[in-house]
């Protein structure tokens, strides 16, 4: 059965590869960003992206549920690639068992079990040399104390995972950060997206469709601050955090636990 599942996906990727078209199959759909950048996502709706240079390749994050998916991304790209993870959370490290080795944040090493291949260990301002393309990695905690994102300066667009969320960032989950330290965070990205970086592509691409900008990071911001003041959100409807509560602003959210603001 999994070979028939990997045959059809391979059909795909012949297809994809000769007309630049979005395939999919029952795991995963891709389809193109840009030059060489692809973006891939997971029938639960995780993402993960490709990157391909003149020397190597890299895929940040890993999913969740997907056969064979080495296999998957070594028929996408032709180059050696590394594997970098944006944080601990299942839903990004799910597939890491497919893969040598992984590049992730120290601060979120408590959350990788029973993984046998080798971690590598990154720290801001790192970078991905992928031949025309340099990956700078870069920092970002609150939604886990080792979020990081990986800005692409020749693309001029930066991976987000689930540091500044999708619409909606979950900061009710622990270990708890200060909710000043994600006020920090989007400061940091602010004056990243100054330089030269329109476009963020976060970790929940189906909710989306498309690349954030500066304004939704003005407003996380701007949300975490009231909180951090004192403006008190509404309580949060999902059973499974009870005692959580939600500011927003439009369609932007952020999710917090009032006992863990500071």
């Amino acid at each position: 059965m999994k070979h028939t599942i990997l045959c059809t996906v391979l059909l795909c990727l012949s297809a994809f590869s000769s007309y630049s078209q979005v395939f999919k199959n029952s795991d995963l759909t891709v389809s193109v960003l840009g030059d060489k950048n692809w973006v891939i996502e997971t029938s639960d709706h995780t993402t993960m992206y490709l990157i391909e240079g003149t020397k190597r390749a890299l895929l940040i994050d890993t999913g969740t549920s997907c056969d064979s998916l080495d296999r998957i991304i070594g028929h996408l790209t032709s180059k050696p690639y590394d594997v970098v993870i944006t944080h601990g959370h299942n839903d990004h490290a799910g597939n890491i068992r497919y893969f040598k080795s992984i590049y992730m944040h120290a601060d979120d090493k408590n959350f990788i079990y029973n993984y046998t291949g080798k971690i590598n260990y990154v720290k801001d301002g790192d970078v991905f040399d992928l031949g025309n393309k340099k990956i700078e990695v870069k920092h970002m905690p609150a939604h886990t104390p080792g979020s990081i994102v990986l800005v692409d300066w020749a693309a001029k667009c930066c991976y987000t995972g689930d540091a500044f969320g999708s619409n909606e960032v979950w900061l009710q989950l622990s270990p708890f950060a200060p909710m000043q330290t994600y006020v920090n965070s989007c400061i940091k990205m602010e004056a990243l997206m100054d330089k030269g970086i329109p476009d963020l592509y976060c970790g929940h691409y189906y909710y989306v469709k498309g690349a954030f900008h500066k304004d939704y990071i003005e407003t996380m911001k701007n949300l975490a601050t009231d909180i951090v003041t004192g403006k008190v959100g509404e309580p949060y409807t999902q059973n499974n955090y009870p005692k959580a509560r939600i500011l927003s602003s439009g369609n932007t959210s952020i999710v917090y636990d009032p006992a863990h603001i500071k």
